[in-house]
């Protein structure tokens, strides 16, 4: 579904990726880990179009991304989400205002948009919170949003930029379950980055580890934990 050939990415002189390649297959969670720094928000950000490689090459579902227009690049968009770290929610919206912000700017017609919001509050458990004020939410209920928010336009890409790193240990736990069930019943591909070895290990079937802008290894879970290929790994 991705594939990634000889991307570099620099700011100025200091260079941010080095010669990254790999493949993402149609369906599966990719974890990216490694600590601040390492390369792993830049690399989604290229692969979203929000910044441009320096070199290389970047393949989405087939089309080259690296040099398209910004109006193809809106066009392929339509088939990826992305959640940050932060909600980012409009706080001016209910919950179901938010999540239907998505399919309005689709133009949708507001029948075919009321029980698509519906049916994803009830996915990721907030049926009956639709009315709400995004201000009368705790945190964990508020990322719960932004996931639907993603999920509601059916992407068939989803990128998670450190989704549950604003999360206490207990509700991190229940929203990493809760987002292998997603992945799982939606057939969506996931695309992780954290820094946290145990939600990566807990959530992936590909895990890569970066570090200083280089990829380290590539693997399954199992081999990542039980044959790394070096110290840092």
């Amino acid at each position: 579904m991705i594939r990634i050939e000889n991307i570099c990415k620099s700011f100025g002189e200091k260079q941010v990726l080095k010669n990254i390649n790999m493949e993402i297959r149609e369906g599966e969670t990719l974890a990216i880990i490694g600590g601040s720094g390492s390369g792993k928000s830049t690399l989604l950000r290229l692969l979203i179009g929000l910044d441009r490689p320096t070199s290389g090459e970047i393949y989405i579902m087939g089309q080259a991304i690296s040099h398209m227009q910004e109006a193809e690049l809106d066009k392929l968009r339509m088939n990826m989400g992305m959640v940050f770290q932060y909600s980012a929610l409009f706080d001016s919206m209910t919950v179901g205002e938010n999540v239907a912000f998505g399919l309005r700017l689709k133009k949708l017609p507001e029948e075919t948009i009321r029980p698509k919001v519906l049916e994803m509050l009830e996915t990721v458990g907030l049926r009956g919170f639709e009315r709400r004020s995004i201000n009368q939410l705790s945190g964990g209920q508020q990322q719960r949003v932004a996931i639907a928010r993603s999920l509601v336009n059916e992407p068939e890409i989803l990128l998670l930029d450190e989704p549950l790193g604003a999360l206490d240990l207990k509700l991190r736990k229940e929203m990493q379950l809760e987002l292998k069930r997603l992945q799982r019943e939606m057939n969506i591909t996931f695309i992780y980055v954290t820094h946290d070895q145990e939600e990566a290990l807990t959530l992936s079937d590909t895990i890569v580890v970066m570090n200083e802008g280089k990829i380290q290894q590539i693997g399954t879970p199992s081999d990542i934990y039980n044959e790394p290929v070096n110290a840092f790994v």
